[in-house]
């Protein structure tokens, strides 16, 4: 392989792929080329982008506090205040296990600022413990991904086909067209549809594990408790659409998770499906993310962060181009895929899971 002519093939789609890439380009002076097809506008949703999780480790409540305002803010430079939405999510459980999370998470959240609400039992339904975060805020990815690939243009980062990239032992990437060849020092793979597809089997971290997931649209004039539910014993996450109906998406096949679903929203009568789609995710066996790179000679992952993934892209980009701060630099070295946890503990709230190591 020839001399690389750039210092990162970004292989992703999400806004966290786009933010690293633009951070990378923008800020830290990379030369950045894009891996990866466009967001598919009418595609069901998958994932969510918002700022508030069910985090336990103070640290990690410590970093996504001081990278909010950056990220906030480079949001709606690129895509407008439309880009970014203000929200009030809901955190419920109902088993012993997950009300005990949920205690935890609570007082982590109040510790570092967040204003928490009981949501009580009659909106929530009895014998439920359930919590509303007030003033989060989440991707308006209709808004924001057209103008993120703008953006992009704008930087010079030029977005190619997956089927054009080749990556080789060290962690380099050839990218060849009809028209030209160019080499990338190393590969950063983002989305899990770019991990699945380029990482080998021996290169596989222990840690990171698939996971039947599945997306369902229903047609209801039913309204949930909140804008955005999340049930801590399942990972189950509802969305209400402004136009009516909801999307649902959590673990397993799309038969068990309708079953699930069912189960879980009982009370609303029968739910009319009018979309559905199943996938592979993938999850770590900690619930924390793995960062960096997957062996001496593998390519960078960034995976296992979630729904604030994209809220820490600053801390990412700068960790990637050796600019980050001690506690920035300490907090992703210690979730390194090739050297987990260097002595520390690094597990999130995980939910329940029964999968196979991949």
């Amino acid at each position: 392989m020839s001399e690389p002519q750039l210092d990162f093939a970004v292989f992703g789609s999400s806004a966290l792929a786009g933010l690293v890439a633009g951070l990378l380009a923008s800020r830290h002076k990379r030369h950045v080329v894009m891996v990866g097809d466009a967001q598919a506008r009418y595609r069901l949703p998958r994932t969510l982008d918002i700022s508030v999780a069910p985090i336990t480790r103070p640290e990690t409540w410590a970093l996504l506090k001081a990278s909010l305002p950056d990220t906030s803010k480079l949001i709606t430079k690129i895509g407008g205040r439309q880009a970014l939405r203000r929200i009030d999510p809901i955190f419920f459980a109902d088993g012993l296990a997950a009300r005990e999370a949920l205690g935890h998470f609570s007082h982590m959240a109040r510790a570092h600022g967040m204003i928490l609400e009981t949501v009580p039992p009659a909106k929530i339904g009895t014998d439920r413990a359930a919590l509303r975060i007030n003033d989060a805020v989440t991707i308006h990815r209709p808004s924001f991904e057209p103008a993120l690939e703008t953006w992009l243009a704008e930087l010079g980062i030029r977005r190619f086909a997956p089927e054009t990239a080749t990556m080789a032992p060290g962690g380099a990437t050839l990218i060849k067209t009809d028209d030209e060849a160019l080499v990338a020092r190393r590969a950063i793979l983002v989305d899990d549809s770019a991990i699945f597809r380029c990482l080998p089997g021996w290169q596989w971290p222990a840690q990171l594990l698939r996971r039947q997931h599945a997306t369902i649209l229903t047609a209801s004039s039913r309204h949930l408790a909140g804008p955005i539910m999340t049930q801590l014993d399942s990972g189950i996450t509802l969305v209400q659409h402004e136009e009516g109906g909801m999307a649902a998406m959590g673990p397993g096949n799309l038969s068990a998770f309708s079953g699930e679903l069912g189960i879980l929203l009982a009370d609303a009568g029968q739910l009319q499906q009018v979309g559905q789609v199943g996938y592979e995710t993938l999850i770590t066996n900690d619930g924390a993310p793995l960062l960096g790179p997957v062996a001496a000679d593998g390519p960078l992952i960034l995976t296992g962060l979630g729904s604030i993934g994209a809220f820490l892209a600053p801390v990412l980009a700068r960790w990637l181009a050796g600019e980050a701060s001690q506690d920035e630099a300490e907090w992703c070295e210690a979730r390194r895929a090739d050297k987990r946890g260097l002595g520390r503990a690094v597990a999130e709230f995980n939910f329940r899971m029964d999968e196979q190591a991949a």
